[in-house]
């Protein structure tokens, strides 16, 4: 029988040398420009012009038509960053140790849940000490959350992708359950959902938003301190290298997992709550809205630093903002904005695989 000679891939993937921080700003600016001129192909081909598209794009995440409140536009671009913001603070805890968690969706539901059976069974509480109470559910709700798939990996080395994934959906039909059964509106006749809160559960406003983007603010800093300057945060980098090592030099990666991933969800869950108690007033499945699985996109773009995610999440907002407004302007299909928004996330999102891969070509030759 003939030897069988394997040959060598026509192309293939390697993984390169770090580059420099100057090559990766070159790349990631050039990824942006790509992604407008895509984008711009696209607006073409739907008849309408890309600098005015692009322009009241801008205009609107910002500056509106009402002469009362031209601001309003940038308040409610914050709102949008506020819950992005924060569970994308939390997933980076996890991230960071490489535990991937795709469960953020589930711990924001989780929190807001925690948090709105004070909202809507002890309201009488006196403002702040609700808040309080409120936050530390949240908190509570969200983290313990967290800890069922970490619990499973530690002691069972369960697949967290797909368990923490799959518990998305359970923490959704919980608030269904709750929707249609113990919390449903008694004054609802029959429609299922849950009663809009008490004006004294709301979350108060700072500067016309709700105080949500003060809580990430604070977050931000204190995410940033927790990772780069607390034996908590260097147990962290320790584990994600490697848990044998982490043991030879005395740490538990079950304890530093456990412990991470409910802070993980602490995090996600107040997210939760600010959603609920700041935002809809109320409970419903739109609680989480997506946000989690955005937030995973937002952490990975800023490459696992907070300060890069409080820019991140500041774009994210004005992408999705400004796409609302110029789809009603333009009296387009609000699925063009969407479809908008994935070019432009494609070619962001691509530039990141040039920085840490290359292609490999038969005979050796590497391609950039």
């Amino acid at each position: 029988m003939a030897d069988i000679i394997k040959k060598e891939p026509l192309i293939r993937i390697a993984k390169r040398a770090e580059r420099s921080n100057k090559q990766k700003l070159i790349i990631r600016l050039l990824s942006v420009l790509l992604a407008i001129c895509a984008g711009g192909i696209f607006i073409l081909i739907l008849g309408k012009d890309p600098f005015s598209y692009y322009a009241k794009m801008v205009k609107g995440a910002f500056i509106g038509k009402n002469a009362a409140s031209p601001f309003m536009p940038f308040k409610e671009t914050i709102k949008i960053m506020i819950p992005l913001l924060i569970s994308s603070l939390g997933i980076t805890l996890a991230f960071k140790m490489k535990f991937w968690n795709i469960g953020a969706e589930g711990q924001i539901i989780m929190g807001g849940v925690f948090a709105s059976y004070f909202a809507l069974y002890h309201y009488d509480m006196p403002h702040y000490l609700l808040f309080i109470v409120m936050f530390v559910a949240a908190m509570i709700g969200g983290g313990l959350y967290g800890i069922i798939p970490a619990f499973f990996k530690a002691k069972f080395d369960t697949n967290e992708t797909l368990l923490t994934l799959m518990l998305n959906y359970i923490a959704l039909y919980v608030i269904d359950w709750l929707t249609k059964g113990a919390w449903q509106d008694p004054e609802s006749k029959g429609y299922p959902k849950i009663a809009r809160f008490d004006l004294n559960a709301w979350l108060d406003s700072l500067g016309g938003v709700q105080i949500g983007w003060l809580i990430g603010l604070v977050l931000v800093v204190l995410v940033f301190i927790y990772l780069k300057y607390t034996k908590q945060g260097y147990e962290i980098t320790v584990v994600s290298d490697s848990h044998a090592t982490a043991r030879y030099a005395g740490m538990s990666p079950s304890k530093i997992m456990i412990r991470t991933m409910f802070l993980s969800g602490a995090i996600c869950g107040i997210a939760g709550m600010v959603q609920a108690c700041g935002t809809e007033h109320t409970l419903s499945t739109s609680v989480a809205g997506g946000v989690g699985f955005t937030a995973i996109i937002v952490a990975w773009l800023a490459n696992l630093n907070p300060f890069g995610i409080l820019v991140v999440s500041f774009l994210f907002a004005v992408l999705e903002k400004g796409s609302t407004v110029v789809s009603s302007e333009f009296v387009l299909s609000p699925y063009c904005s969407d479809v908008l928004q994935g070019i432009i996330l494609f070619f962001v999102l691509g530039c990141e695989f040039f920085i840490r891969y290359r292609f490999v070509t038969r005979g050796g030759r590497k391609n950039d």
